[in-house]
């Protein structure tokens, strides 16, 4: 499981000119699943997002997390960051979950973050969104659940 993990002062995301969920201060999630994912994988991703110590604290060192701020997360999928484009400029997404396996799994995402107590608010899957945001810092991270590329800590 992947995810880009963007600081923002605020962000929302519309599907045909309405707004599916929007946010001020917190933490702007876009979640790729891995044909292989399963609990494990979701247990660290959120817990990491949820823990992750991006905002400042009264010293000006990045030193709280979302839940710390009050902040809020906004999540949506985004299969295209299991994109491969080492070969040729047509990205494959072999990796990716498939869509019927991933329109099963999401709940599970959507669930798993708001079992967290921070406010979420969510994009709609399977759909093509508008995402408007105000990257804060700018602070943007890559997180990775994949064994052997990240420490599961």
């Amino acid at each position: 499981m992947k995810a880009v993990v963007q600081r923002v002062t605020k962000a929302q995301v519309c599907v045909e000119g309405r707004s599916t969920g929007s946010i001020e201060t917190g933490l702007f999630v876009m979640v790729g699943l891995h044909v292989d994912d399963d609990a494990q994988d979701l247990d660290w991703l959120v817990g990491k997002v949820a823990r992750l110590r991006v905002f400042e604290d009264d010293e000006g060192r990045m030193n709280r997390s979302v839940g710390d701020m009050g902040g809020s997360l906004l999540v949506v999928s985004e299969f295209t960051l299991y994109g491969d484009a080492r070969k040729g400029n047509r990205p494959s997404y072999a990796k990716a979950m498939s869509v019927e396996q991933a329109r099963a799994f999401w709940p599970r995402v959507e669930h798993a973050f708001q079992a967290t107590g921070i406010p979420c608010a969510f994009g709609e899957f399977q759909t093509m969104m508008d995402c408007h945001l105000v990257n804060d810092g700018p602070v943007t991270l890559i997180l990775d659940s994949s064994p052997g590329k990240l420490p599961r800590s």
